[in-house]
């Protein structure tokens, strides 16, 4: 077996973020999928060499992990272009979706062409050690065995098509091992330790906190109390911000009719620096603030609602964080009902990259201990005994 590389996955409902090997590689691609056709035809094909692969990834894949196995897909950017794109619906499971494998395999596939695994002509025999993580809700369900082992024991085959740089070669994909942890416990280890796994949020440590991670299809809330998540009263939700995100886009389309390409470009209207909450129409730029406003202030009152239920259940709470996409997107409407009603204790990342990264730092942290610990244990090497 080749040697095993280690990977940091965060399937998140916006987009994946993946971390590699000794934090030498990362990758952040929008979660979005098109079925597709072999011959995707390209405008200046003699460019293709030059072209970033991640604005062209077009790809097969096979795995008997699939529902629908052998299928030709547009990823990420492509797919954004695309009339077919598919984001994840709300509703369903993270852990049930062919989507989320797709988006997995294309991602460590686009890892492995630039590393020195064995090559055999054009296929590239890849082995990974995966971190990653499903809701809390699923993995309190106990999908998280199945989809564990849906990924252990089977190669899974990434073929690039039509894709710059990387046309025709075919990457196998083989799991040494796969940890899959539950999101609440993952954003409360990235809060208190380091990569190396020392403590570094001594005050933290201690404290009886929550951790409302927001995500694009779910909301987890995470109880910590003596440095353990409390699993009976954590608590999973099927609420999220693709709706809105994809109710603002709709809105968008029908008052102005500017068609955006996906709940991705919604995010960046509404949370970048310059021009926040303006498009352009026919060249001038025109506010939508009454639009993401209205939906995102009813969306955080829903978010805040959970917020207080599962507080008033646990009434010696010091502190509640809040991590995720979502947070990053919701984080002003909630601190204006918070600073309107109750008053809690809450407090969010004002560093964005921190808080969208914070679930794959975390799944690196865990993975890379998860190692650290299985070398310690293997036996020492016994020699034979040198014949005299």
């Amino acid at each position: 077996m080749n040697k095993s590389r280690l990977a940091a996955v965060d399937v998140g409902n916006d987009s994946i973020k993946a971390i590699f090997g000794e934090l030498d590689y990362e990758l952040n691609i929008p979660n979005i999928i098109a079925r597709d056709t072999e011959d995707r035809p390209i405008i200046g094909i003699e460019e293709l060499d030059s072209k970033n692969p991640l604005d062209g990834i077009h790809i097969r894949v096979h795995s008997p992990a699939l529902k629908e196995n052998s299928v030709i897909y547009r990823v990420g950017n492509l797919a954004a272009k695309s009339d077919n794109a598919a984001e994840l619906d709300p509703g369903s499971s993270k852990s049930e979706e062919d989507q989320t494998l797709i988006m997995l395999f294309a991602t460590l596939a686009l890892d492995a062409v630039r590393q020195d695994f064995p090559k055999n002509k054009n296929i590239i025999d890849a082995n990974y050690t995966l971190g990653t993580g499903l809701p809390l809700r699923e993995v309190k369900e106990g999908r998280d065995a199945g989809y564990r082992s849906r990924l252990l024991g089977s190669v899974h085959q990434v073929e690039f098509l039509v894709t710059p740089k990387y046309q025709g070669l075919k990457v196998n994909i083989k799991f040494n091992e796969v940890k899959v942890y539950p999101e609440g416990f993952a954003a409360f280890i990235n809060l208190v330790m380091d990569n190396n796994l020392k403590i570094i949020n001594k005050d933290l440590i201690d404290k009886r906190i929550l951790i409302q991670d927001i995500g694009g299809l779910s909301t987890d809330i995470a109880v910590i109390k003596n440095r353990n998540v409390d699993d009976d009263k954590a608590q999973g939700f099927n609420l999220g911000v693709s709706e809105s995100l994809e109710a603002i886009r709709e809105e968008i389309r029908k008052k102005h009719g500017v068609e955006l390409d996906s709940r991705r470009d919604v995010v960046e209207i509404i949370t970048r620096k310059n021009n926040r909450n303006h498009i352009m129409v026919h060249g001038s730029r025109t506010s939508v603030h009454d639009i993401t406003d209205r939906i995102l202030m009813e969306l955080a009152k829903k978010e805040y609602r959970l917020l207080r239920n599962v507080w008033a259940k646990n009434s010696q709470t010091e502190i509640c964080y809040f991590v995720g996409g979502g947070s990053h997107v919701l984080k002003d409407y909630i601190k204006t009902i918070n600073n309107n009603l109750d008053g809690f204790n809450i407090e969010f990342f004002e560093d964005d990259k921190e808080s969208i990264w914070m679930m794959a730092n975390a799944y690196y942290k865990l993975i890379t201990d998860f190692v650290r610990r299985t070398e310690k244990e293997k036996p020492a090497e016994v020699k034979a005994p040198v014949k005299s």
